[in-house]
């Protein structure tokens, strides 16, 4: 997977910043979604790449509890893990015991189960 991160991590668009960012997201049928960060300057309209590879596999029809692990790649020397918008949305389509792995630019990773990620999510129970 550290292969198909670094070359996918080539095609994020990254005028402003430079911080390439790639990420697959596993369906637990073991179908594969990629996605990069794509800048724009109003920073806060700009898409990351977790998000870019989960509405990919979403607009394959894939759903709820349908996706089984998330990599994540920075192009940082420090391995970082999703902005919480991301998080919100691995919340909301992941279960909690679906595994996130980060990875930084050398190959590093650190792994969280998505409960861990999210221990105090905001979600429909917070609507009523």
């Amino acid at each position: 997977m550290l292969e198909k991160l670094l070359e996918l991590q080539k095609k994020s668009y990254v005028p402003l910043t430079g911080f390439r960012t790639a990420a697959i997201v596993v369906t637990k049928d073991g179908k594969a979604f990629p996605g990069v960060n794509v800048e724009n300057p109003s920073f806060r309209d700009g898409l990351c790449a977790e998000q870019n590879a989960i509405a990919a596999a979403c607009s394959e029809g894939y759903s709820k509890g349908d996706f089984k692990v998330l990599y994540v790649m920075t192009d940082g020397d420090t391995v970082s893990t999703p902005c919480f918008l991301c998080r919100q949305v691995i919340n909301e389509l992941f279960d909690k015991e679906s595994i996130v792995i980060c990875y930084n630019r050398k190959g590093e990773n650190e792994m969280y189960t998505v409960e861990q990620l999210c221990p105090a999510p905001f979600d429909e129970r917070d609507l009523g």
